[in-house]
């Protein structure tokens, strides 16, 4: 490498030397021990987190996607359908399909795997810093390893996708730099400078860079802005970006990520409904959340003291002039930036553009869906964190090199780290579980309605319906569109009775929301009991437009109309909810009644209804006296008398056992009909 003339700045704006961190000479203890230093510390910050349950959505990548884990068919539809799961990302969905394979719904090896990942992450960081001779490299990638705004990456299971993209994009980017020769690259170097490598080894590196970026889109797509930093780099570096040898190389690398982008906007809008009234923003709206969401995260990132899993929804108003300051002084910031750099070199400048660049998707300009709880989230700043951590590693290593202090370097260290670890310990104890987790989150923000809702439907479950009903009464407080806190309420009110109350909140909910089919789902389970059937069925129906393969409002409509006499479409009705889930024994049983006591010959099958009959009681050992009453008929239809007799006294003395025979047990009536060799068959009506 050329020298530099005197009083020339570097072209990073940094001194290539690293006071923070000695090389010892022996290549084992330079790269070995800090790298290990780099796993301790990220083990033992995560360790509250270790033993956490699932929380909020964690469902959606676990539980909810049981009927693809339990075989290899349920991997091919995760690679080969974009919505089989929330997103396209089935390298992620392939990571959890083969936890459930090893450990079912054990939680602490998932966690166990998301620290791994991060603590490869920040190792990877780290090697990166080195390979770009950047000062400060090991400082920078301890504080990534460390800094509590990744906890809501690495402690929350969900965000599996951040830390599993993460990885192989940081083994992209240095895979790349091999092949880019980015550690002899400068104004005065060619890329070929240096020791020179072999045409074929060059072009491996670069096939394992491709191959690692792909990884990383198809575990998340916030990967896509690889090539872009890319060429940053190289401008970085050389302080130009040249066509044939920056360019070109690229172009694959921009392929597949605008084509993975394309699948992933799409199915954020369509699939995951990232549209309606909580994305209608004006231009000016967005322009004011931008600049507000740029300075959070940036004051999240150099103060990190009042993090919180979901932040205060931040309304933006074009008409308050103090708000037009937080985009003036973003983009005024960045202006400064790139016209100093000719004093104080590129790297201010491209830190914050690669700060800027991999977190615009999010900023505000463009829907994502978390955005309808709030417009920031820690985890969204995953990716992007690392360019100004690495500039506030190199700026502490360039103080301590040109105070001829290292001393200064290691006392950074020595007061930033420890404060850093303390407050990732206590964010990681959040996700202990689901209670602690929205218990912290109203502390620190005591309007958020998604954490009222949330821990209503907590206390639902353990049984505190009151305590429930007053957060329900708070979310919708904090804002009076939470139709899904109508909704909860709505149950709340019907678990205590109130069936009335129940269907207005429940009528609440569908006209805030008329996509909402569990509401009206809610609304037709709460008709019936007031006995109004007509209304009942249209809110089953409904609920079905919505969503078609809603089986339970399939059973339910079916139910509804066999009590009204209209059997054939109640049959209808169960064989399509059975062929969306084939192992529901309660439909299995409607249908079967169905098929045995139908007023329609025509509609009547018993050697059919003896066969989902029999289904049904098997799956529940026999220990239900409704369904045995249901098989006691569908025998009786199918001419087997002795086994229908057989069959309607095991009800009675089972329904008996459990204390319920006046209401689950056939009658005499049915009992006489079966001794008399006649079937039982409800008489044709019109309502109930």
């Amino acid at each position: 490498m050329s020298k530099r003339k005197r009083g020339r700045p570097s072209e990073t704006g940094v001194s290539p030397q690293n006071p923070v961190v000695r090389s010892p000479s022996n290549p084992w203890m330079r790269q070995i021990i800090p790298g290990c230093l780099l796993v301790l510390f990220v083990f033992l910050v995560y360790l509250p987190a270790m033993h956490g349950a699932f929380v909020w959505d964690d469902d959606s990548w676990t539980t909810n996607l049981l009927p693809f884990f339990h075989d290899f068919s349920g991997l091919g539809v995760i690679w080969i359908h974009p919505t089989a799961m929330q997103q396209y990302y089935p390298l992620t969905g392939t990571s959890f399909w083969l936890d459930y394979q090893f450990w079912h719904l054990w939680t602490t090896p998932y966690h166990v795997e998301n620290v791994l990942l991060h603590a490869a992450s920040a190792v990877l960081f780290w090697r990166l810093l080195v390979q770009l001779r950047l000062p400060g490299a090991w400082l920078a990638g301890a504080i990534f390893a460390i800094h509590p705004i990744m906890v809501e990456s690495v402690a929350w299971i969900t965000e599996r996708k951040n830390v599993l993209s993460l990885a192989p994009y940081l083994g992209a980017l240095l895979a790349y730099g091999k092949y880019a020769h980015w550690e002899t690259i400068t104004e005065e170097a060619t890329p070929t400078s240096g020791k020179p490598r072999g045409k074929s080894r060059r072009e491996f590196y670069y096939g394992i860079a491709f191959v690692l970026f792909l990884c990383a889109l198809l575990a998340k797509t916030t990967a896509f802005s690889l090539p872009a930093v890319i060429l940053l780099i190289g401008w970085w570096k050389r302080g130009q970006i040249r066509w044939r040898a920056d360019m070109m190389p690229t172009l694959p690398f921009f392929a597949a990520g605008i084509c993975l982008s394309t699948i992933t906007g799409w199915l954020e809008k369509h699939h995951l409904g990232a549209q309606g009234a909580d994305f209608a923003l004006t231009f000016p709206q967005r322009c004011l959340a931008t600049g507000h969401s740029f300075w959070s995260y940036l004051g999240n990132l150099f103060w990190p003291t009042r993090l919180c899993f979901v932040y205060p929804h931040w309304q933006p108003n074009p008409g308050l002039w103090w708000q037009w300051l937080f985009p003036a002084t973003a983009l005024a910031a960045l202006l400064a930036l790139w016209l100093a750099r000719g004093r104080i070199g590129r790297g201010p400048a491209t830190a914050m553009f690669f700060f800027v660049g991999t977190l615009f998707p999010v900023l505000g300009f463009m829907n994502a869906y978390g955005m309808a709880y709030s417009l920031i989230w820690d985890h969204w700043v995953y990716v992007s964190a690392p360019g100004i951590i690495a500039l506030v590693g190199a700026l502490v290593a360039r103080a301590a090199e040109s105070l001829r202090a290292p001393a200064v370097a290691y006392g950074f260290a020595a007061i930033v780290l420890p404060i850093l670890a303390l407050l990732t310990w206590r964010q990681a104890g959040m996700y202990t579980d689901e209670e602690t987790l929205w218990r912290r989150t109203l502390a620190e923000n005591p309007g958020s309605w998604l954490a009222h809702n949330d821990l209503g439907l907590l206390l639902m479950r353990q049984g505190h319906v009151d305590e429930a009903m007053e957060h329900y009464q708070d979310a919708i407080q904090f804002d009076t569109n939470a139709f899904q806190a109508f909704n909860n309420l709505g149950m709340a009110f019907a678990a205590r009775g109130q069936v009335d109350d129940a269907i207005v909140n429940y009528r609440n909910a569908v006209k805030l929301n008329p996509k909402f089919s569990e509401a009206y789902y809610n609304l037709g389970v709460a008709l019936m009991a007031r006995g109004q059937s007509d209304e009942a069925i249209e809110a089953y129906r409904q609920a079905i437009q919505n969503k078609p393969a809603f089986v339970q409002a399939l059973n339910n409509l079916g139910s509804a109309l066999a009590a009204r006499g209209e059997f054939g479409e109640a049959i209808d009705n169960y064989r399509k909810a059975l062929a969306i889930d084939p192992n529901s024994p309660i439909v299995m049983n409607h249908l079967a009644w169905a098929l045995a006591v139908s007023p329609d010959d025509r509609l009547r099958n018993g050697a059919e209804a003896v066969r989902w009959a029999e289904r049904a009681c098997e799956m529940t050992q026999y220990g239900q006296p409704v369904f045995l009453t249901t098989l006691a008929a569908a025998y009786a239809e199918a001419g087997r008398f002795n086994e229908a007799i057989a069959c309607a006294q095991k009800a009675r003395t089972v329904a008996l056992e459990q204390g319920q025979g006046d209401v689950a047990a056939p009658d005499e009536k049915m009992l006489e009909l079966f001794k008399a060799g006649r079937a039982y068959h409800e008489t044709a009506r019109t309502g109930q």
